[in-house]
């Protein structure tokens, strides 16, 4: 039982799972939520990231088993696919049941995000359009836990519009380190398309985009610590693109972007939960 339930672990991506939930439950904080309300958010968004974490295993068992992934569960044997099969089944049960706990506009939201990711796992993963389902998912959280407050406003679009760029920029960041592998398999989503320096500076362009949005977006003139974000931002990817330059390796350049860009996402989350407070 405990060799299942760390395969389970392993397999949901726990990574951006804890990342993704512990942003949303900061944001809800942010925003004023009551605690229940907190607990709600977080065991949603939870839930929907476990099933996508473990669809996506399971789609990519194959895959993954091709390519060597010991540290994939599926792949190595240690855990089996009707094991994860009902387990994403559960957990996306369980999304929805609570979602409906806070209201129907917000369990929409919710509903729409986790579909929207289900469908980057299968089958626009290898699409040219793979990074759209990043940007609907990305861009519902924060609708959704804003939504989920009692007697809710409308989402306002500045920060509905940021996490959308944040979650497109997450995308063609999150497929760097993986191109050699996907390339090998058969996978073709946009980021292969463009190249790993497309890919790159797509990324950088999203998280700027992403940035600025969240600096100038919220109502009234832009804060100190905002257009310090600005400014760091761009100093990190001019400081990344040097180190590129000057590496002695030739995997230098992805390694520094890779680096900056985590650094800026990091940047812009702070942003995210910090200036949820004024909606």
């Amino acid at each position: 039982m405990s060799s299942t339930v760390l395969g389970l672990v392993r397999a949901s991506h726990p990574e951006p799972t804890a990342a993704v939930t512990t942003v949303a439950g900061l944001l809800a904080v942010g925003v004023g939520h009551p605690p229940g309300g907190v607990v709600a958010v977080v065991l949603t968004v939870a839930a929907s990231q476990f099933t996508v974490g473990w669809t996506n295993d399971l789609l990519d068992a194959d895959r993954d088993t091709m390519v060597g992934r010991a540290d994939k569960p599926l792949a190595s044997g240690a855990l089996g696919r009707r094991t994860v099969a009902v387990a994403a089944a559960v957990a996306a049960t369980a999304t929805v049941a609570l979602a409906l706990t806070t209201n129907p506009a917000a369990a929409l939201c919710a509903v729409v995000a986790l579909v929207s990711a289900l469908l980057y796992d299968w089958p626009l993963k290898s699409t040219p359009i793979s990074v759209l389902p990043y940007a609907v998912s990305f861009g519902a959280l924060p609708a959704f836990v804003v939504l989920a407050l009692p007697d809710a406003p409308p989402p306002p679009a500045w920060l509905v519009v940021a996490a959308a760029l944040l979650g497109a920029g997450a995308h063609f960041a999150n497929v760097l380190p993986d191109f050699a592998d996907d390339a090998r398999t058969g996978v073709r989503g946009l980021p292969h398309r463009l190249g790993a320096t497309g890919s790159r500076a797509a990324a950088v362009a999203l998280l700027i985009a992403a940035t600025v949005t969240l600096v100038l977006g919220p109502p009234g003139p832009p804060t100190g610590v905002g257009l310090a974000a600005v400014a760091a931002t761009v100093v990190i990817f001019i400081v990344a693109w040097y180190a590129g330059r000057t590496g002695e390796h030739a995997e230098a350049r992805p390694v520094a972007a890779f680096r900056a860009v985590l650094l800026v996402a990091l940047i812009d989350v702070v942003l995210l939960v910090t200036n949820g407070r004024l909606v």
